[in-house]
Formats: structure tokens, sequence, C-alpha cells
């Protein structure tokens, strides 16, 4: 008997019993859209996690801090310091491919009828001053090096800072924006805060201010985030240079000391960090780095266990689905043995006009895949709209969690695969359910089926 014949017999049979046919194949649909729907949150569960590390910090990156050299030097032991000699160290290290340092300073600015006291100032290297995204204007000028041409990068939220001097508001206390214009109207700012409330409080002269102006804006208004958003950033060089200028051999604000009370000759650096060529390296520079003394860490660390933990939560969720295509399984296994006591005698004849045992058994074969399958491609189709209703409904919950500037990926994600995958699977629970059924009608006796009523 030709395949293609028996695939007409098997839809045949199939459509001569609608009403059972359309129950079996109720139970796939169930089962497969469960299945599908459960790993779809776990899946976007893991990719909104994978997002979130992604807009913190790529995964080849490596962040060293060294907060603990900042305090002075009051005792007999050496202080490790990441200056400039720490950072070319690091450069040189095998599978690095740059090192950038970070230099953080805060500052006192003052726009109108508003003043942030505590301004937020870092200086980075020119790489990684091309990473930020700009919503407006261009990024500073690395040779504006002076007290009065420093130029700098404003994070869209550093805005919330900046509170009325009169009434003391913030834009949380009101929701009213501070009126500052960075990119048009110099801001006064003063880089000796110490000497600034020293004056406020009548001790001494206010220290020389200083009119800047911005030369561009972190793209997103105050209700996004990114890494950017609460900082100025400036050309690391030339905020050195600034406060080289202001302070003159002078101990600068934030910088460690020597052991006499005298600065050091080199500035040194909170932070720092290290990019490697590819992540498979990130572990063995990560412990070179804290066997020198440093604090280290990198996103590899936590994407790991986060990783691990996202598969165990597939491998539950999945199971959880799973028990309901077991179920469709045995509705698709009795579906086959009734179907096998009413169709004795046709079986019977088949045998008798010579038809193969297995083309006997493929008969039964096509039509258990045949239920399979239309389940598989209604539950596919199904649980994509189910993800939908359930991404629509948690719509935000990841973002608020991870940070709005995370792309909204929804908890429910069904990539190709899944979907290839799910509909593969219900065609083979059909199969395997349908094949005990099969081997019955291949064992049954040509002349007892033809007597059987």
């Amino acid at each position: 008997m030709r395949f293609s014949d028996l695939l007409r017999m098997s839809l045949s049979n199939l459509w001569r019993r609608k009403m059972r046919t359309f129950l079996t194949v109720l139970g796939v649909i169930i089962g497969t859209a469960s299945i599908v729907v459960m790993v779809s949150i776990g899946i976007g569960q893991n990719r909104s996690m994978m997002m979130a590390i992604e807009q913190s910090g790529s995964l080849t990156a490596i962040e060293v801090n060294n907060y603990q050299s900042f305090g002075g030097n009051n005792s007999d032991t050496e202080v490790l310091l990441m200056n400039r000699d720490m950072i070319e160290t690091f450069r040189n290290m095998e599978h690095v491919t740059s090192v950038n340092p970070r230099l953080d300073y805060s500052v006192i600015m003052k726009q109108g009828a508003y003043i942030c006291d505590y301004v937020r100032m870092r200086g980075v290297t020119q790489e990684e001053l091309e990473k930020i995204p700009l919503g407006e204007g261009s990024l500073p000028d690395p040779n504006a090096n002076t007290p009065t041409s420093l130029e700098f990068v404003v994070g869209n939220n550093v805005i919330t800072d900046f509170y009325n001097e009169k009434t003391n508001e913030y834009y949380w206390n009101n929701g009213i924006l501070a009126d500052v214009d960075f990119m048009n109207v110099p801001l006064f700012t003063t880089f000796d805060r110490e000497g600034y409330w020293n004056s406020q409080g009548g001790q001494g002269d206010p220290p020389k201010k200083y009119m800047l102006k911005a030369s561009g804006l972190v793209e997103g208004g105050v209700d996004d985030w990114n890494q950017y958003s609460y900082y100025m950033y400036c050309n690391i060089d030339a905020l050195e240079s600034v406060l080289k200028q202001i302070y003159r051999n002078k101990v600068i604000p934030g910088q460690p000391t020597q052991k006499n009370g005298k600065p050091y000759s080199d500035f040194c650096y909170e932070t720092c960090t290290i990019n490697v060529d590819k992540m498979e390296n990130v572990n063995d520079i990560l412990v070179t780095v804290q066997d020198m003394g440093f604090s280290a860490y990198s996103n590899v660390e936590w994407m790991e266990s986060m990783q691990q933990s996202s598969r165990t939560s597939q491998m539950v969720l999945g199971g959880i689905g799973a028990v309901s295509l077991f179920v469709a399984a045995i509705g698709i296994a009795n579906t086959m043995m009734m179907s096998i006591y009413e169709r004795t005698k046709e079986i019977g004849v088949i045998k008798v006009l010579g038809c193969s045992l297995g083309n006997i058994r493929m008969l039964f074969l096509l039509e258990a895949a045949f239920i399979g399958f239309l389940g598989g491609v209604v539950g596919v189709g199904l649980s994509y709209g189910i993800s939908a209703i359930i991404n629509r409904l948690t719509s935000g919950m990841g973002d608020s969690y991870y940070g709005s500037s995370v792309e909204p990926t929804g908890i429910s994600y069904i990539p190709l695969w899944l979907t290839l995958a799910a509909l593969g699977f219900a065609v083979l629970v059909g199969v395997i359910s349908g094949f005990l059924p099969a081997l019955r009608a291949m064992k049954l006796s040509p002349l007892a089926a033809i007597r059987n009523e």
C-alpha cells in the first residue's frame, strides 16, 4: 500500500469520528500550550536578566575598586594605590584590551534660584565618553582643560538633584523640575566645597566660582535610567588638569594622602574598568587583580549563577506543563485503542487483502501523529496568544525591576526554537501513545477479525 493511501485513510478515519478526535486533540492543545507558556516564562525572565546585565556593563569587563586607600595613610603599612603606573600594569596584562580609570569629584553648581551642593562629576577616558548615549549636544572637548573652559555631559537625572534654594524643595517633593538650562546658560561652579561651606558659616572668604556650560545631555528623561543617569561626565585628563590648577600642590579633596599629610605626586583612582578580549579569559584576569590586593568583580560571576537558576526554573515550569501533555498522551492511547476495537473487521479485511503488518502499524501511527500534530499547531498558536495576554497584564513589571532603560521584553518570551521543539514533541507524544495500539492491531488474527461483529 502506498504512503499516500495510508495518509488518506488516516485522515478519513479521524474525520469519521470528529467529536472523539476533537476531544483528543483538545487534550494535546492544552498540554502543548501549558508547556510552551510555562517554559516561555522562564526564558522571558532569563532574557530580561541578560538585557539588564548588558545595560549595566559588558560581559568582558572587570570593575576594579580601591576605596580603602582613600581613607589616608595612618599606619606603617604601605597603601595600595591605583594610580597611572598601576593602570599601565593592568594594560600590560595578557588578554587585556583596554583599561579605563575613573576620577570622581564633587562640585557645587548654581543657576538662578536652583542649586545642587553635591554634583557628582566623573572624569573618564575618551573611549568611555564615546559610549555615552547623547540625546542632545556633543562630547566634551578634551582640550578644554582650564577651570573656565571645562566641558561635560550631563546625566538625564542630574537635574533632579537641583533644588530651590528659597524653598528647599526638590523634584521628588513637588514633581516640578528645576528650571535649569544646562546647554545654553552657564552654571556658577564651585570646586572647593569645603571652602564654600566654611564661608557660609562665616569662616573665611568664599572660594572662587567658575561659569561652566554643558556640551551635551544624556538621552532620556527623568523617568528613564541607565548607567550614565546621575553623573556629569568629562575628559579625565582635562579634569585632572583643572584640579591641579585650582589647588596648586595642595591636597585635592577626595584624594588619598601620605603619612605626613602631603598629597601624592600622581592622581589616584577609586575605580577603573578592565576590558578583556574574550569572556572565557575574564576569570583569570579577575583572580590576578584580586591577588594583587584590589577588590574586583565581573558580571560573568553572577551571570553564571543566574543562568543556572534560570535553567532550574525552566525545568520546573516545563515539568508542570508536561503533566498536562502526559494526560493528553493517555487520551491519545485511549482513542487509538477504541478505534481498533471499532475497526476490528476493517483491520481483518485489509490483512486478508495482503496489506503488510508494517502498513497496518504505519496507518495507526499516522493517525496518532496527526492528532499530535494538530494539537501541537493549535497549542503553539494558543500559547502565543496567552503569552501576549500575560505580557500585556504584566507590562512594566520587568522594566521597573531592572530599570526603565531596558528594552521592554515581557515576562513571557517564545523563541522560534521553542515553537519547533513543542511542535515536534507533540507529534512524538502522539506517535509514542499510538505505538502500543498499533502493535495490538498488527497482532489481530485476520479470520477472527473478519468474524467479529
